[in-house]
């Protein structure tokens, strides 16, 4: 081998020896800041975290209380968006896996999904806000669940889509052979083979909005009440969690840790969930 082949090898072993150290020292950088903030995050929280938190209500400052409410109404507005927007995210991905997959309006409905993905949710809060809450004259649960199922459609579309697309074309055109309706295929085959990967797609979604706080400071509001009613004010977790984090009030300010605490483990749970699904499915 020449001195100068020695000479490049050696010139190119630097290099990567240098590209290697600070791909490392990012990862370490940012695995740093994550572990300290996940110890504040546990140290607080845990603190704070007993039977009270759900099974009483919000209190008033210097009062003993839990997180009762703002749970109890966190599961409605994400239940009812997973109600509104998940059918719709099905059925658009269906239509641009199945029905207008080369189609220019498919071209079209794809990079609109792909803004409304990366679109800051405090503007879908504000659009919801200009069409729902303004018109009625008073702040809504469903404006609140309205906001986060325009959140969960364009989640739940793009994971259908990716997920049907990857279904063998030979299941097609194996039911198409024995004169089995397009129809009848998407739901008995298509839906069948893909049923995990489309599932995921929505725990996905649910994980998204189940923090979100901007759009449901436009929509939703809060209540320190016991509300269960859709056309008025309705307290949230994530919401309850940025005003009691902002009060000079230390009991507040446990709570928010805890609520906080609750958010990231549930957060956790379906994240683990969602990997637990695809790796079935892949094993299928």
């Amino acid at each position: 081998m020449s001195q100068r082949m020695l000479s490049l090898y050696a010139s190119r072993r630097r290099r990567n020896r240098l590209a290697m150290g600070l791909s490392i020292g990012a990862t370490v950088f940012g695995l740093a800041w994550l572990a300290l903030i996940l110890m504040a995050l546990l140290l607080h929280g845990f603190s704070g975290l007993s039977l009270d938190v759900f099974t009483q209500m919000t209190p008033p400052p210097g009062s003993s209380g839990g997180l009762l409410n703002p749970i109890i109404g966190s599961l409605i507005l994400t239940i009812l968006a997973i109600v509104i927007g998940a059918p719709l995210g099905v059925l658009a991905g269906t239509y641009l896996a199945e029905y207008g997959r080369f189609e220019k309006l498919s071209s079209v409905v794809r990079f609109i999904n792909d803004i409304l993905l990366s679109a800051p949710s405090i503007v879908i809060g504000l659009f919801i806000y200009e069409v729902v809450v303004a018109p009625m004259g008073h702040f809504s649960g469903f404006a609140g669940a309205l906001s986060l199922a325009v959140i969960v459609v364009p989640v739940v579309l793009r994971t259908t889509e990716d997920m049907l697309t990857l279904v063998p074309n030979g299941l097609r055109e194996a039911a198409a052979s024995i004169g089995l309706p397009r129809s009848l295929m998407i739901r008995r085959i298509a839906y069948r083979a893909a049923r995990a990967g489309m599932v995921t797609g929505v725990l996905l979604a649910v994980a998204r909005i189940a923090g979100e706080t901007a759009p449901l400071l436009f929509t939703a509001l809060n209540n320190q009440f016991w509300s269960t009613n859709l056309n008025a004010p309705m307290a949230s977790l994530p919401v309850v969690i940025f005003q009691f984090a902002l009060s000079p009030y230390a009991d507040w300010q446990r709570l928010a840790w805890t609520g906080a605490l609750i958010i990231t483990l549930t957060v956790l749970a379906l994240s683990i969930l969602a990997r637990s699904l695809v790796s079935s499915g892949k094993s299928q």
